[in-house]
């Protein structure tokens, strides 16, 4: 991909843009004359032959001319420019794609781009069946204007549907485009391909440009579902490691992220938080605005806030504003969760899992253990920032969420805005991996919008943000298992404490505040998943006890619930093989029968240079530390994924501090597309989850949350990152399952297996301070006495 950028500034002239000639952007055209492709491919020039601009994106493919320059950058100009009538509907191929004269391609998709590759994947995707090279495509993603809705980004559809679906779109334009180069040809398009944007024979000799075509018209045709896509044999796209073009303005602080956008007459924004969760709101004293200049205080009922022209006025005001709450104690406090977990009044009891009868089987041996997992935070590096502009019914919203389409139709409806006017334009926040702060960010500037009739900002603090943002929540497993005498797994039986979950929107800080009717819904994703084992096993149970109350907003968070129940059920099946006295690999290997899955282990094992033998490990101490290695395998949803992670550290007995020396990571998703991207992905999971089973656990006591900054929340720093190595295993021939989540989910149990091996110790909490490691180690003193 081409890697020279260029940054399109907010027109607010009305007029248009022009080149900016000091290489840095694009500055307002003031000529009036409009912009026309810059066939040097390197960015906009002015357009002398009298056609404006108005006019260009009055064509068949609107909102070409401006944001065909990069796919990285003109995010802050895309709202400004009208969608031309574009289609939304996902059965049309114009919906997904538009051709343009001077041969470059753009994409539309519904799904976003959360640091994850999905830009250049889908650009491969599409080139791919075009016949057009990556580097002419430029990818629009999450503008609900101008994008049709795939759904919410996330488990790992960002590709396997977002990218599947504009495959399919492409893959149809392809035979449309082999019929017209047909006729223009005089060939049957049998004998045609498309290569570098051109229709030409197989045979060789001269073609017709995509461009001369179709260029700047639209198809007008639905999409086929059965148009056949190209034969892995044939892929000269897919499958190579191409650049992401949006790293080179990243690493140079020149890209356009949400918290960089800007409009003309636009107001910065705080929102004061209570002291305490479900507190009201009740005198406010202005006093200390004095000498603050233009600030305004806009308070709805228990909603308050300050506005000015300047973000360090707002910063000052919002510090300075002071005002009085009512108590309220409505949380039963982290410390004894598990415990409050256990005991919380039921919803319901469902059997998500039930084969044979897991009391009857006759078993040698029973083991039996218990797991927790506690409410974590997103933890986005740069805290949630939202854009809004409401004008009368309808408004713009600049917004990081992972759900443009959905957070349109939940704003409209709460603050009576008409949805066919509202438009969600997605801009690059600092990461979520679920629905962070980023979506009541949105209700907070389009509250305020609205009540000033300003284009408001609104920028959450780091307290806001590990304070107020939806968890993933907690999650007790009670496992147990029988074996016979020869080792088999005879029975399986697992326990699952969830917090129930309710259908309906999120509810919005913002409209709670202010007491606007809206939505309750209470949901954290497929939380149930992976809770059997992927092991043969004679009988096996999953039984889900719905908590009927939840302490803390509930969220997505990355891989939901399933990175808790493979902890749990990689560690037990890391006690089993250990009270078999075998070797780990081994046992799994011996109770499966899936040759990826096989595979897996098998690659992660042999790259790792595991040494066969039972846990734990005979030569542990080195030194002052003992050293040890783990394994954990699970297929994501038993259905995706097939990944293997081995894992060595250290643990340090004095202090109990651990230390990840090296992962190892075996990785079957199916067709790789980008094998660079998804290295970078799979790596990303692995931090980010090593980071979440050392470090992270939300603390709160019975008013609010008390793990608001990086001294109570603290991450993964940068001297604990391991080396990873990752091993792809790639299957052209098999659909893709994407790999947002999938390498998330055994990093915990490897972790504690491995802690195991050396230390002789079993962690069954997460997450393993140094705290719970002495502890851990304690009780081993004390029940050998």
């Amino acid at each position: 991909m081409a890697t020279r950028q260029v940054r399109l500034k907010p027109d607010t002239t009305g007029i248009g843009l022009k080149p900016d000639t000091t290489g840095i952007g694009l500055k307002p055209d003031t000529t009036g004359i409009g912009l026309k492709p810059d066939t040097t491919g390197i960015g906009l020039k002015p357009d002398a032959t009298g056609t404006s601009r108005r006019d260009v994106l009055k064509l068949g493919g609107a909102v070409i001319v401006s944001l065909a320059v990069d796919v990285a950058l003109p995010r802050g100009a895309r709202a400004q420019m009208p969608a031309g009538g574009k289609p939304l509907d996902p059965s049309e191929v114009d919906s997904f794609l538009a051709f343009h004269a001077d041969g470059t391609v753009t994409i539309y998709t519904g799904k976003v781009d959360i640091g994850t590759g999905l830009r250049i994947a889908v650009a491969q995707m599409a080139a791919e069946e075009l016949g057009v090279p990556a580097e002419r495509i430029t990818v629009i993603d999450g503008d609900t204007g101008v994008c049709p809705d795939q759904g919410n980004t996330g488990g790992s559809t960002g590709l396997t549907r977002g990218g599947a679906d504009l495959r399919q779109a492409a893959a149809t334009a392809r035979h449309a485009l082999l019929a017209l180069g047909a006729t223009r040809l005089g060939r049957p398009a049998a004998e045609l391909t498309i290569a570098d944007g051109l229709v030409r024979p197989l045979s060789g000799g001269a073609g017709i440009a995509v461009a001369t075509l179709i260029g700047d018209r639209r198809l007008s045709l639905k999409v086929d579902p059965k148009a056949p896509l190209r034969d892995p044999l044939h892929y000269t796209v897919i499958g190579k490691g191409l650049a992401r073009p949006d790293v080179p303005a990243k690493s140079t602080g020149r890209y356009v992220y949400v918290h960089d956008f800007t409009l003309p007459g636009m107001l910065h924004a705080r929102v004061i938080r209570p002291a305490a969760i479900g507190a009201t709101l009740g005198a406010v004293d202005e006093s200390g605005l004095r000498g603050i200049p233009d600030v305004r205080v806009v308070r709805i009922e228990s909603f308050l806030a300050v506005v000015a022209k300047d973000e360090w006025a707002a910063v000052r005001a919002a510090s300075a504003l002071k005002a009085t709450w009512s108590d309220s104690q409505t949380l039963p406090g982290s410390d004894g969760l598990e415990g409050w977990t256990r005991a919380a009044a039921l919803d319901r009891d469902q059997a998500i899992v039930s084969r044979g009868d897991v009391a009857a089987a006759g078993a040698v041996k029973k083991l039996s253990a218990t797991y927790f997992w506690p409410f974590q935070s997103h933890a986005s590096l740069g805290p949630s920032c939202a854009v809004a502009d409401v004008r009368g019914d309808g408004a713009t919203i600049w917004s990081s969420s992972q759900g443009t389409h959905a957070l349109r139709a939940n704003l409209s409806k709460v603050f009576g805005l008409s949805p066919a006017k509202v438009r969600v334009v997605f801009l690059d926040g600092a990461g979520s991996y679920g629905t962070n702060g980023g979506d009541h960010a949105a209700a907070d500037a389009v509250l305020l919008s609205k009540t000033v009739g300003q284009p408001v900002r609104v920028q959450w603090t780091r307290q806001d943000e590990t304070g107020w943002d939806p968890k993933g929540p907690q999650q007790l497993l009670e496992l147990a298992a029988g074996v016979d005498a020869s080792g088999r797994i005879v029975s399986w039986d697992t326990e699952m404490w969830l917090p129930a979950q309710s259908p309906g929107a999120r509810a919005l800080l913002a409209a709670d505040a202010a007491g606007l009717p809206q939505e309750h819904g209470r949901g954290a994703g497929a939380i149930t998943q992976n809770g059997d084992p992927p092991y043969e096993a004679d009988n096996v149970r999953v039984l889900v006890h719905w908590v009927k109350d939840a302490p803390l907003q509930l969220s997505n968070l990355r891989a939901p619930g399933k990175i808790a129940n493979v902890f749990a059920v990689e560690s037990f099946t890391d006690e089993l093989a250990a009270a078999a006295g075998a070797d780990p690999v081994a046992f799994r290997l011996a109770r499966l029968t899936d040759p990826r899955a096989m595979a897996a282990i098998t690659r992660a094992a042999q790259a790792f240079g595991w040494q066969a033998r039972p846990s734990g490990n005979p030569q542990a101490r080195q030194g002052g530390t003992l050293t040890g290695r783990g394994i954990a395998y699970m297929r994501y949803k038993q259905s995706e994924n097939y990944v293997a992670m081995a894992m060595e550290v250290t643990v340090d007995a004095a202090t109990g501090r651990i230390t990840v020396k090296r992962v190892t990571c075996a990785h079957d998703c199916g067709l790789v597309v980008n094998p660079d991207a998804l290295k970078n992905q799979i790596e990303g999971c692995i931090v980010q989850t090593l980071s979440r089973s050392l470090h992270e656990e939300v603390t709160f006591d019975r008013s609010h949350v008390t793990s608001v900054d990086w001294a109570s929340y603290p991450i993964l720093r940068f001297p604990e990152a391991p080396p990873v190595d990752v091993i792809l295993l790639d299957h052209p021939e098999q659909p893709l399952f994407g790999a947002g989540e999938a390498a998330t989910t055994p990093v915990a149990a490897a972790l504690a297996n491995a802690v195991y091996d050396a230390a002789g110790i079993r962690l069954r909490t997460v997450p393993f301070t140094p705290a719970r490691v002495k502890a851990a180690f304690a009780a081993r003193v004390s029940s050998a006495r």
